[in-house]
């Protein structure tokens, strides 16, 4: 065997090597696997994340906020805080745009969705909800994020 064959067969044996290290001990999970935060000092009902407010909202949040208001707050609550036992909070960095995009968002109100993040169950689809009405409402889920530091 000459020396070229030699050197080419440890580099690929050796490369199998880490391929299988890497598969026996696969890196820590990146992103946004998580665990519930502890409610047991919330009420049944209660608001769970702390909001802060915009001083100003621009013209489509306005209206994403009136639409918000009769059709998502009842179960994600005032300033989408999210209640306990009902709903999660939007304004909590599980929904920043890089994990859930406004799409998601169009999705679950048309389509509902089964949990994955949080212990609330599913939620039912939005009846008679528009895109159009998803994706203001998500203009003024993004700006509330925005004042919290979720980007």
């Amino acid at each position: 065997m000459n020396k070229l064959g030699l050197i080419v067969g440890l580099v690929f044996a050796g490369g199998l090597g880490l391929f299988g290290l890497q598969l026996l001990n696969p890196p820590e999970p990146q992103g946004h696997s998580m665990t519930p935060p502890d409610l047991s000092e919330i009420e049944d009902g209660g608001l769970i994340a702390k909001v802060s407010v915009p001083a100003d909202f621009s013209q489509n949040a306005v209206i994403g906020n009136r639409i918000y208001e009769a059709k998502c707050a009842e179960c994600h609550g005032e300033n989408a805080a999210g209640q306990k036992g009902i709903a999660p909070p939007l304004v909590h960095k599980i929904y920043e745009p890089s994990h859930h995009s406004d799409m998601a968002f169009i999705a679950a109100a048309k389509n509902g969705v089964r949990a994955h993040h949080w212990d609330f169950g599913n939620m039912p689809q939005i009846a008679g909800i528009t895109d159009g009405e998803v994706k203001l409402v998500a203009v003024y889920i993004r700006e509330l994020q925005r004042e919290n530091g979720i980007n």
